[in-house]
């Protein structure tokens, strides 16, 4: 099937053809490591994992970027402030670097846990400061650039006016931004306010600094990216993706220094995953608001009613479209939490399946609605509409009210294998180690409770269930015997 991706920059569905036949380019902006991920940053890292997994299962080769940002990010995402890394630094007392190499573990172990693959690579902005100083220069050598007290700022007023582009992506007018940006202090070195730094001059206590041209100093937040993505997958490459937060200034500004230093704007198709709200509040670090992963994975904030597993989180991210917001509360979590473990328990069940020389189920019919949904804009949430289906029908095979034979059982095995475990990235969260002396403990306590019935001790058959129950193990009598799940 053709693959059809929403593109934010022409703001439509368009049919996905890269630049270069079975290989895509993908760069996803990555964290500031500040501090720990919180259920913000999973969203992207989530999204754009699928992306990528759905890729390869198209047959597609895949380069993906996502960067880490270590430095040149200032507070309140502007030109003036302190380096959101280095004031963590002085507040802990530490170098920013041992701030950055922190945090930058606690997230990617958190994305492990939430299953989300490593990108193909992984740049810091700090390890690319030659290449972003190589590309002010080509921008001041192409006009659009100017040096003012030892720091570079990109002339917004003059590119707009050449090129008519600037809010080319996020629909901004250039004239609106002039009257209404507020000039802070320290901005009267620059000629617009609109404008934005390429190379920040460094202030004497500003310990992450390096030498250019122009002073000791470091490169602007938006600068990183386009060196990046310039880098490692050339002057244009297919999908550029991350946070709609993003989009403006950040994302706006990388058009605009491609647009002067390649003559050339980036990406093809740009993606944009939506918020996650608190209360119909964005949830983010400078707001206060948000709520850890590591404290969801815990239960420890106050806000939680319990904890929540990696792969609860991920289903619950992954039964909302990406392009639209998504509200956290504990019941939709619980909700998630809830049927999460009905669709791994249908997978489970499918070893359980006797297969007859008859088959009324049609495998590839709900494998065909998978494939049109994800084609459609990686809509997640109709393909697990659909793998809801495929669990009934195996519950309706269980209980005798369906037929399939070998080869359509084999096929959904495959199937459910490949929607659930490859391409959403789900996977059973049960200690592996410890499920073979689990399942014997519990077959144990079943067989005595077999034994009290047997005997017609009915009050000892019951305990024996009410408390397997009370420990969260759900026992069931079948036509095939007993089975047992964890709920």
């Amino acid at each position: 099937m053709d693959l059809y991706i929403y593109n934010t920059l022409t703001r439509n569905k368009e049919l996905f053809k890269p630049i270069t036949e079975d290989h895509v380019g993908m760069y996803v902006c990555g964290p500031t490591v500040y501090g720990d991920g919180h259920l913000g940053h999973a969203r992207p890292a989530i999204t754009f994992d699928i992306v990528w997994r759905y890729l390869k299962h198209l047959g597609y080769k895949v380069r993906y970027v996502r960067n880490i940002t270590d430095v040149g990010h200032l507070e309140n995402d502007a030109d003036q402030g302190e380096d959101k890394i280095a004031k963590k630094a002085r507040l802990e007392q530490l170098e920013p670097m041992e701030i950055a190499q922190y945090y930058t573990k606690r997230y990617l172990d958190a994305m492990d846990a939430l299953n989300v693959l490593r990108p193909s690579i992984q740049p810091s902005a700090s390890g690319h400061i030659i290449e972003q100083i190589e590309i002010v220069k080509k921008i001041l050598d192409s006009g659009y650039a100017y040096i003012s007290e030892g720091s570079v700022y990109f002339d917004v007023l003059k590119y707009h006016q050449d090129t008519n582009k600037y809010g080319i992506l996020s629909n901004r007018v250039v004239e609106d931004m002039l009257q209404t940006t507020r000039d802070l202090e320290g901005q009267s070195e620059k000629h617009n306010p609109a404008d934005f730094a390429l190379w920040k001059k460094a202030s004497p206590e500003h310990i992450m600094r390096w030498p250019s041209p122009w002073s000791d100093g470091f490169p602007g937040w938006h600068l990183e990216c386009t060196a990046m993505s310039n880098k490692y997958l050339g002057e244009r490459f297919d999908i550029h993706g991350g946070g709609l937060d993003l989009l403006f200034p950040h994302h706006e500004s990388e058009i605009a220094q491609s647009q002067c230093a390649f003559g050339h704007e980036p990406a093809n198709y740009w993606m944009h995953n939506n918020m996650i709200t608190i209360g119909g509040q964005k949830m983010g670090k400078s707001l206060g608001n948000f709520i850890t992963l590591d404290e969801f994975f815990t239960g420890t904030h106050k806000m939680l009613e319990k904890a929540y597993s990696p792969m609860t989180i991920r289903f619950f991210i992954l039964q909302a479209h990406y392009r639209s917001t998504l509200d956290f509360s504990n019941e939709a979590l619980q909700a998630a939490e809830k049927g999460l473990k009905r669709l791994l328990e249908a997978h489970k069940n499918i070893s359980k399946i006797n297969p007859s020389k008859e088959c009324t189920v049609d495998i590839k019919s709900i494998e065909d609605k998978c494939m049109e949904a994800m084609c459609d804009d990686f809509n997640t949430p109709i393909v697990i509409s659909y793998l809801f289906e495929a669990a009934t029908i195996i519950n309706k095979i269980i209980d005798s009210h369906e037929k399939i034979n070998q080869e359509n059982l084999d096929k959904l095995k495959s199937f459910l294998d490949v929607w659930i475990n490859d391409i959403l990235g789900i996977k059973g969260e049960q200690n592996s180690d410890m499920m073979p002396t689990i399942d014997g403990l519990v077959k144990m306590i079943i067989e005595l409770r077999a034994d009290a019935r047997a005997n017609k001790d009915w009050a000892k058959s019951d305990e024996l269930r009410d408390k397997l129950a009370a420990l969260g193990v759900k026992i069931k009598d079948g036509k095939e015997g007993v089975t047992w799940s964890i709920e």
